[in-house]
């Protein structure tokens, strides 16, 4: 594979014998080599990490950039503004147009390659403007093995993986995470509202909409881990961890929360017994 590639294979058997200050020190010199990057940033833990190693390696010649759409639930959008900030980064937010492309509307199981594909398109635009020679995003070694049509997007425009590249999977990342004391080292994942959209229904504002709503009320009665799976005939499916099914079916909160969601537009709401699971809608 070219430098651009995920030519890692052979480093994933060593990485872990690495102390973490070896991994460290590896990663900062990966990205000190591009000389200024613009890092595609979440604000997950992936690309906290890569931005964070970024400004110590290359201090103000790092940019994060991220994408702001209907999809992106507006407490991601307030975390990464707040992160970056922590971390001490400049910070662009790209109003990105992916809602307008009927590939993504139309929500095959390859709409991640449209999304991805449209945020690289106007980081490079930017990256254009500002001259910054490369950009880079938080993939890590074990999303190679998971089912991302994204990661062909970052491969045809040339956007480095300096995780994945180093073979470090996510127990790693979140060491790194925790070196530094950032305060998302033990975060759960959290993709974009489209993927709770079951594949072949239309992603469209009005449901993203009522996602960001349904899981923002549902955090705030204190399940931070929760997917509300939007599937047809406006039926929302909710997963939360095993362990906190009784707390969700317990009187009085089940009544509150069906009388909130079909307050937003849900006409049924169905309770998912075996719990939270990351990925759920690509089985």
């Amino acid at each position: 594979m070219d430098d651009n590639g995920l030519s890692t294979l052979s480093l994933l058997s060593d990485v872990q014998q690495l102390s973490l200050w070896q991994v460290r020190d590896a990663l900062l010199d990966r990205l000190r080599s591009y000389g200024a990057c613009m890092v595609a940033f979440s604000g997950g833990v992936d690309s906290a990490v890569v931005l964070k190693a970024a400004y110590l390696a290359l201090g103000k010649r790092t940019l994060a950039a991220t994408a702001i759409s209907p999809s992106l639930a507006s407490r991601e959008r307030q975390a990464a503004m707040e992160l970056a900030r922590l971390i001490g980064t400049e910070h662009a937010l790209i109003e990105t147009q992916e809602m307008e492309q009927p590939a993504y509307v139309r929500n095959a199981n390859d709409r991640c390659y449209h999304c991805k594909t449209e945020l690289y398109v106007q980081m490079t635009r930017l990256a254009d403007e500002r001259q910054v020679p490369h950009l880079v995003n938080g993939t890590n070694a074990d999303d190679l093995g998971d089912y991302r049509p994204g990661l062909r997007a970052g491969q045809e425009h040339f956007v480095h993986s300096p995780l994945a590249e180093l073979g470090l999977g996510k127990r790693r990342v979140r060491e790194l995470a925790a070196l530094w004391r950032l305060p998302v080292w033990d975060k759960p994942a959290s993709p974009c509202l489209s993927s709770r959209i079951v594949y072949g229904l239309q992603v469209t504002p009005d449901r993203l909409r009522r996602i960001d709503q349904a899981e923002s009320f549902l955090i705030d009665q204190g399940f931070p881990v929760v997917r509300v799976r939007h599937l047809a005939d406006d039926t929302a499916r909710v997963e939360v961890p095993v362990d906190r099914l009784p707390e969700l079916v317990r009187s009085p909160l089940r009544e509150k929360t069906t009388a909130f969601m079909q307050q937003i537009g849900f006409r049924r709401i169905v309770i998912d017994v075996e719990g939270f699971r990351s990925g759920n809608l690509n089985t």
